[in-house]
């Protein structure tokens, strides 16, 4: 079983109840986050993540409200002891930036550091990213503001799918990144550059032919017609993301 639990929902302004949108994918022996969000160990323990099963770390793209964690994720599992590597993924702009980030930190000369290995994603349109235990991640490039990945979660072994489209404008790419999934997670910030209204992600899902709609990467403050937005012009189940719902692929 492939168990994703959104650890967050909210837009780059997070609440009490909200913080900003990453999640895990999670299996018996391995986890995967995808973007590292603020005090990213407090929220997989209350997820009921254990920290040694964390193998890999993809990041969508370099804002703050997706890679600010980084740094206090590698240095709280080296602080407790961690010697098993971690895979970081992401797209060679993000890459450079989060090196840079942590350089910053001299993480170099931090003593008996565990190893990470940074693995470059390629620009490519369903690019293979992790292929292993029934699990297979595939990412594409999205439309935001800066290089950014939008993600394709499938289980092998029945083909279940979950699409995520992370911070993007309405865009081809997420349509076929999405087609015929079980769910699509669609970002709903608002019609602005680089974002999508609920509207538009209603209109993506119904043409990406999805079963379920989940909005996020929303304004926690101004989301009460979202849902009722998207209704409009999708005709399948819509949901507004809220953070730790979780989601079985079989």
């Amino acid at each position: 079983m492939i168990k994703i639990t959104f650890l967050g929902s909210s837009y780059s302004v997070p609440d009490e109840n909200h913080e900003n949108t990453h999640l895990v994918i999670s299996q018996e022996s391995q986890a995967v986050l995808v973007d590292c969000a603020n005090a990213p160990l407090l929220r997989l323990r209350k997820a009921g993540v254990p920290m040694e099963n964390l193998t890999d770390l993809i990041l969508t793209h370099f804002h703050p409200d997706h890679v600010s964690g980084v740094p206090l994720l590698l240095m709280d599992l080296w602080l407790l002891g961690r010697r098993r590597p971690l895979n970081v993924y992401a797209l060679d702009y993000t890459l450079e930036r989060v090196k840079g980030m942590m350089d910053l930190y001299n993480w170099q000369r931090w003593p008996e550091f565990f190893p990470v290995s940074f693995h470059c994603i390629p620009d490519d349109e369903m690019a293979p990213v992790i292929e292993r235990n029934g699990l297979c991640i595939y990412t594409s490039p999205v439309k935001h503001l800066i290089p950014t990945l939008g993600l394709r979660i499938e289980a092998s072994r029945s083909g279940q799918t979950l699409a995520y489209s992370c911070d993007t404008e309405p865009c081809e790419a997420v349509v076929r990144l999405a087609d015929r999934a079980q769910i699509l997670v669609h970002e709903a910030t608002g019609a602005t550059p680089g974002h999508s209204s609920a509207t538009q992600a209603g209109d993506i899902a119904s043409r990406a032919c999805v079963e379920a709609l989940y909005l996020v990467h929303y304004n926690p403050q101004g989301a009460s017609q979202l849902v009722d937005e998207a209704k409009a012009v999708f005709p399948g189940n819509v949901t507004l993301m809220e953070d730790f719902m979780t989601f079985d692929l079989a």
